[in-house]
């Protein structure tokens, strides 16, 4: 940079220093700030689910288990078929039944995603019936029974992509 234009540069920063002073807003506690504070109550306990939604509950839950029972059943054959491809070539006949095997076993866990889709949609129905007035309860045991079926499905997803990288890819 030449001497002129640095100059020029540090005439223009040093000027906005040497403005007119502003009268800037105070950063002190205005007199609203200090007033006290009104007691908040404390939220109400959660209720507990009545007897139907418990039921569809279960329901939901035994339906992710059978479907975990299914998937744990065809990830035995598919651990075998994709042990068995695992050094074959791309389109042979042990990388096909390989892929197959996956894709009985992503077909497997059908049951499970379901429920899991049940239960989300149980939880937004419920929430609305609570916002709404029409139900007290019942979000905790849904939200329970819904962590527990993702748990189940993203620990079903995480073995299937383990057998999926172990194949050649085309």
């Amino acid at each position: 940079m030449t001497p002129r234009r640095l100059f020029a540069a540090l005439a223009l920063m040093l000027s906005g220093c040497a403005s007119a002073p502003q009268n800037y807003p105070s950063l002190a506690k205005r007199p609203i700030e200090s007033a006290p504070v009104a007691d908040v109550a404390p939220p109400p306990a959660p209720q507990p689910a009545d007897a139907a939604l418990s039921a569809e509950i279960a329901r939901h839950v035994e339906q992710a288990d059978k479907g975990a029972a299914a998937f744990d059943t065809a990830y035995a054959r598919a651990e075998r078929a994709v042990s068995a491809a695992a050094s074959a070539g791309v389109s042979s006949d042990a990388w096909v039944s390989a892929q197959v095997a996956i894709s009985t076993l992503e077909s497997a866990r059908n049951d499970s995603v379901s429920a899991l889709a049940s239960l989300d949609t149980l939880y937004v129905q419920r929430s609305n019936e609570v916002a709404d007035g029409k139900a007290a309860g019942g979000l905790q045991d849904i939200d329970a029974a819904r962590s527990a079926a993702l748990a189940l499905v993203d620990q079903q997803n995480d073995r299937i992509d383990a057998l999926k990288t172990r194949l050649p890819q085309p």
